[in-house]
């Protein structure tokens, strides 16, 4: 695998699991009922309603960068080599060394005699 497509893969897995523990994160649309009573949301870090604008949108930025980066592995997984070694060619070659030989002329010149009489 080439050093691009590692590189892809490794940003990919980290968006990954960045957005499964935002995503854990996050309130559900219930949690907001609670909000409502003066469930103490606004002294969160990020205000009343801060926290869920920036996890969402940290949350459909890193699902950007996950979908681009699954796009770009399909590509580099989709490349042919210019070598144009195929797959059935490299099957080929190993499928020839084991053919059987031709016969010796000998054995060919006598071949008259293992045909049995009528």
């Amino acid at each position: 695998m080439s050093i691009v497509a590692s590189i892809i893969l490794t940003v990919q897995m980290l968006c990954a699991i960045a957005m499964i523990g935002l995503i854990l994160v996050q309130h559900g649309k219930g949690a907001d009922m609670g909000a409502a009573f003066g469930s103490g949301a606004s002294g969160s870090l990020f205000g009343a309603t801060g926290s869920a604008n920036f996890l969402s949108r940290t949350t459909a930025i890193l699902a950007t960068i996950f979908f681009i980066c699954t796009l770009a592995l399909a590509y580099f997984g989709n490349l042919r080599p210019t070598g144009g070694n195929s797959v059935l060619e490299s099957a080929a070659a190993p499928a020839a060394a084991l053919a059987p030989a031709a016969p010796a002329p000998a054995a060919a010149a006598s071949g008259a005699a293992q045909i049995p009489a009528k």
